[in-house]
Parts: structure tokens; sequence; C-alpha cells
């Protein structure tokens, strides 16, 4: 059943087939339950199950047979590495590169407003 989460139906559903397939409960090879049983198992329209294929489809994990359904791909494709580590990685040289520039800066301003010493 779709949630209302804010996270729209067809997305919910391509992420629930996803991991069907990414964890072989849904086999390559095997086919999907047909729109009309997927629309009555998560009490969407149609369309929206359509949709959902649709996003497999582009993700290249399921393939459709004119005539004979929509099918779990047999080579199916690696699933694409979390972003999570690299942009985590990014931010770590951000914050070197700022920590760096800050330093600089401290540099270039204790050489231009140096203050006088004062007279004791």
């Amino acid at each position: 059943m779709v949630e209302k989460t804010g996270r729209p139906g067809y997305l919910q559903i391509a992420d629930d087939l996803r991991t069907q397939i990414r964890t072989g409960k849904l086999a390559p090879g095997s086919s999907l339950p047909s729109t009309a049983q997927l629309g009555q198992r998560y009490e969407v329209s149609a369309s929206v199950v359509k949709a959902a294929i649709s996003v497999l489809r582009t993700e290249g994990l399921i393939v459709g047979q004119q005539g004979k359904g929509v099918f779990v791909r047999n080579d199916l494709p690696e699933p694409a590495p979390a972003a999570g580590g690299e942009v985590m990685e990014q931010l770590a040289q951000i914050r070197a590169t700022l920590q760096d520039l800050g330093e600089r800066l401290a540099d270039l301003e204790q050489a231009v407003f140096q203050e006088p010493k004062k007279a004791r």
C-alpha cells in the first residue's frame, strides 16, 4: 500500500519493486505481476503503476515484451555506488580549503593591519 508521506506513490512502488529485484524476491527473468494486480496490491490506479514501471525500465532493471508482460532483466546492471561517501569526501575537501583560506586571510590581515607597538 502506498503511504501518505508526501513522496509520490509511483516512486514508492518503484522503490518497493526495486528492493524486491535487488534482494532476489523478484529473480532475474521472472515476470512482474500485471498492472491490475500491482494496482490492487498498492491500492493505486493503473497510471500510477505504469509510472513506477517506467522508472524501473529507465533504470534498466526490467524489460517489457509485447503481449507477454514485463520481466526482470537477466543481466541486471550493478547498483550505482552510494553517493554519500563521495559527498562526504567533497565536504571534507571543502572544509580543508576553507580552513586554509581562513588562515591565509588571517595572515594577510595581520600583515596589512599591523597595530603599532605601544610604547611603555
